[in-house]
């Protein structure tokens, strides 16, 4: 795997572990806060937390050279609506309301349906390549959350699992659509969700009649929402900008493993054969992910955007400023056609057909 390539999946494996843990914390919160209270409290937190750290950088003086970094275009905006409503609004609440009446391991590890999610969405709806070892992938993830949920006298699939699971979907949809403006500041991004999401959460709470907590509980839910909601999101963009949707979904799967193991050090129990099969189907899914690689003969078509990048083979281009020749930087940049051959991921300059 290419250095670049490894250092994003890297990524998406810390984003996994930040966005695993908070599964369980959630579930402890839980018992003193309403579904959609702990929902707008956790993106608050996320968009509070990164809009201090984005003044702090701003300060220091980390992005003056860089001041096309926080502009997204207009036309990208509809995107990043879409993906605020599905991920921001509609999936923390499901998730919530799915928590309360499935076992925190349980609900951990059904969340390795959203990696699965999100791949076939982008393979099918954004025609993003996947290959056969990631549908393969994605059949043993599926066969897990389902024998995982599976109760053989229940009418169907219980109700706090068909949440959880229809929480997955609101987050593939998100990352989707998160693709489409995945080339802008990482931080921008998931502050403008958090800021967006949070409040509407709140409000949605209070129009049920639920009222504030104490500061106590307020300052650790929104603590848990900037670790877990705010820098995992961040890291999540960075890893989509470099690998593509699905592959991105699918080193995120890992995300349950670090709430199954936190959960399981919370609430000491002994899991079920089922737990242990599904979670085993789960990992062969994963891992199968994790070793394919994707190498042929493409063509670059001529593009126009914008984003943070060094001097690769990509961007061999000239500057229409004075530039001191620092790197990485951001600005409005051409790509000429180019046909070459290298181990590659659906990332922002890889998005051909094949």
């Amino acid at each position: 795997m290419p250095a670049r390539s490894f250092n994003a999946a890297l990524t998406a494996l810390l984003a996994a572990a930040l966005f695993g843990a908070t599964t369980p914390i959630a579930k402890l919160l839980l018992g003193a806060l309403s579904p959609f209270m702990l929902a707008g409290l956790f993106y608050l937190g996320s968009g509070v937390g990164l809009a201090l750290t984005m003044l702090v950088r701003r300060y220091l003086g980390a992005g003056k050279a860089n001041v096309h970094d926080a502009r997204i275009a207009p036309a990208e905006l509809p995107w990043l609506a879409g993906a605020i409503l599905a991920g921001g609004v509609a999936g923390p609440a499901l998730l919530m309301l799915g928590l309360t009446s499935t076992p925190a391991a349980t609900g951990s590890l059904l969340l390795n349906l959203e990696g699965v999610l999100t791949a076939v969405i982008a393979w099918v709806v954004f025609r993003e390549n996947v290959d056969l070892q990631v549908f393969l992938g994605m059949v043993a993830i599926v066969a897990g959350g389902v024998l995982l949920s599976w109760k053989p006298h229940a009418a169907g699939l219980p109700v706090g699992a068909l949440l959880v699971a229809l929480a997955c979907l609101c987050w593939a949809i998100d990352n989707n659509l998160t693709r489409k403006v995945s080339a802008n500041d990482a931080m921008v991004i998931a502050c403008v969700k958090g800021l967006v999401a949070g409040p509407v959460n709140l409000v949605i709470a209070y129009m049920l009649g639920v009222g504030m907590p104490g500061i106590g509980q307020a300052a650790a839910a929104m603590a848990t929402g900037f670790a877990g909601y705010g820098v995992s999101l961040v890291l999540f963009v960075v890893a989509l900008r470099n690998l593509g949707t699905a592959r991105t979904g699918a080193y995120f799967s890992v995300a349950p493993l670090f709430g199954v193991a936190l959960s399981l050090a919370l609430w000491p129990d002994m899991p079920s054969l089922a737990f242990w099969c599904a979670a085993a189907l789960m990992a062969i899914g994963v891992w199968l992910h994790l070793r394919e690689r994707h190498e042929h003969t493409h063509t670059h078509e001529p593009l126009d955007h914008t984003h943070r990048h060094r001097h690769d083979e990509h961007h061999r281009h000239a500057h229409d400023f004075a530039w001191d020749g620092s790197e990485p930087h951001t600005h409005p940049h051409r790509h000429e056609m180019i046909t070459h051959t290298h181990a590659h991921y659906p990332d922002i300059h890889h998005r051909h057909s094949h």
